[in-house]
């Protein structure tokens, strides 16, 4: 049976007062109050500064055990140096990160959009990574998708295709590890969509998985309709 860990991109928005978290909630209570009614959170900060170990000991102290917090690589990785020579800064994230022990979920190195497919440098990449941390990884050109020689890399190393649901993009259906990351990024799901993505996501039978919803959701809608698609993804029943 997955564990379903389903969260969204960020919890500090203050637009969320009402609709989510209560209306008089002081800021520095988000957090706890996130934790209470969802298992995970997406840290998206960490694409544009790099982590510091106070802030995450800081979180880590707000939330329970069992709740995960997943990362998103800086973009001096991702963006600047397009995964090359990046073991020193990879080695530095990892590290970071660890800090927050049984409450890290996966990290999630997000290419950008203009990246095409290089399989060397690809390979490169994920023979520095260090071993026994959970990583995924978001193609976002249709070259990587080409053939399977992209996924299959990600087999070898064990790391997790992100599948990724955008307004103008959409990731090919395809597992690369016992686990799954999946982001549903687009604005607005309807009750049937949401029903659809569960039965689809329960159908790669994996051991546990993270799924992440947009944080801008108008009026704070997005951690509602995540609240939405647990409820909807445990309901699924097992397959004979």
């Amino acid at each position: 049976m997955t564990i379903w860990r389903v969260g969204t991109s960020g919890f500090a928005f203050k637009e969320w007062k009402g609709p989510f978290y209560p209306a008089k909630l002081k800021d520095a209570e988000m957090l706890p109050a996130y934790a209470s009614r969802l298992p995970m959170v997406e840290l998206n900060n960490t694409f544009y500064r790099m982590p510091q170990e106070k802030n995450l000991l800081a979180w880590a102290a707000q939330v329970p055990e069992e709740f995960r917090f997943a990362v998103k690589a800086n973009q001096r990785i991702t963006h600047y140096a397009q995964l090359r020579d990046t073991a020193e800064t990879v080695a530095y994230l990892a590290k970071t990160v660890s800090v927050l022990g049984p409450r890290l979920g996966p990290t999630l190195f997000q290419l950008p959009p203009h990246l095409k497919k290089d399989l060397d440098r690809l390979e490169r990449f994920l023979t520095e990574l260090p071993k026994h941390w959970a990583v995924t990884v978001e193609f976002r050109h249709q070259s990587w998708f080409d053939d399977d020689r992209a996924s299959q890399l990600l087999r070898d190393h064990g790391v997790a295709l992100c599948l990724s649901d955008q307004p103008d993009w959409q990731t090919p259906p395809t597992a690369t590890a016992d686990w799954g990351y999946v982001r549903l990024h687009r604005f607005d799901y309807t009750e049937e969509e949401l029903s659809d993505w569960s039965r689809r996501l329960n159908d790669f039978g994996w051991s546990e998985a993270y799924v992440v919803f947009k944080h801008d959701h108008t009026a704070g809608s997005g951690p509602l309709v995540a609240e939405t698609m647990l409820q909807k993804l445990k309901a699924v029943p097992l397959r004979s």
